[in-house]
């Protein structure tokens, strides 16, 4: 196991999340074999959600012109008759791990559909699709596996482990050490900080480990 563990708390369809992908991606180049990646699922409540699409354009145009975007994003997966409840594509992203998709393949494919496409994924039938498309997975076994009790409960497990850090924005990005440090970046989508971090603890340990190599246990009291 790696001496430092970084796990990404992410929502399919967050805007944020979008904008953060290109960091997740050159901090697993940049740390590679040196520490252990993961995401997670942190569904958002219904009422983070916009209301409008009136509104989500007014926030696509404000985090576009802060991340100095090229494109701005496509509003057309809200579905306000929805009430902020889209669980699909989470479920569906969830489901892929089942399937050998721990990576970031499905639940990419997923994020673009919405965010760049406008598909509306929050139907689960439509999710499944552009999961099936992207993966070549059969979109009944997908689907079944989405919609069981287990893949429900583990979006809700890592859902409730996000709450209990604290924080209430995402992307988050929780980094632990075997030295049992820990540090907790919520809402930030650039690589600097968050690799400066992981440098420090990859070297505190690294440390530690040399000190316990000369000197072993803590004598005894």
């Amino acid at each position: 196991m790696a001496d430092v563990t970084v796990t990404y708390y992410l929502e399919v369809i967050s805007s944020w999340c979008h904008w953060a992908e290109p960091a997740w991606a050159d901090l697993k180049a940049r740390c590679a074999g040196r520490a252990q990646f993961d995401w997670k699922i942190a569904l958002m409540k219904p009422g983070d959600f916009p209301v409008s699409r009136a509104q989500c354009e007014w926030y696509y145009r404000r985090s576009g012109t802060i991340m100095r975007s090229p494109y701005m994003l496509n509003p057309g997966w809200l579905e306000p008759e929805r009430k902020g409840v889209y669980d699909a594509p989470n479920l569906v992203a969830e489901a892929g791990r089942d399937f050998g998709y721990s990576d970031d393949r499905l639940r990419l494919a997923l994020s673009r559909a919405a965010n760049r496409e406008g598909r509306r994924i929050g139907d689960i039938a439509e999710a499944v699709a552009v999961a099936s498309t992207a993966t070549g997975l059969n979109p009944a076994d997908l689907r079944a596996r989405a919609e069981s009790p287990e893949v429900r409960a583990r979006i809700e497990a890592s859902t409730a482990e996000f709450d209990s850090h604290r924080i209430t924005q995402r992307p988050a990005f929780v980094l632990t050490d075997v030295i049992g440090d820990k540090a907790v970046f919520s809402g930030l989508v650039r690589a600097e900080p968050l690799a400066a971090a992981i440098e420090a603890m990859l070297a505190d340990s690294a440390a530690y480990a040399a000190h316990a190599a000369h000197f072993g246990e803590p004598p005894p009291e």
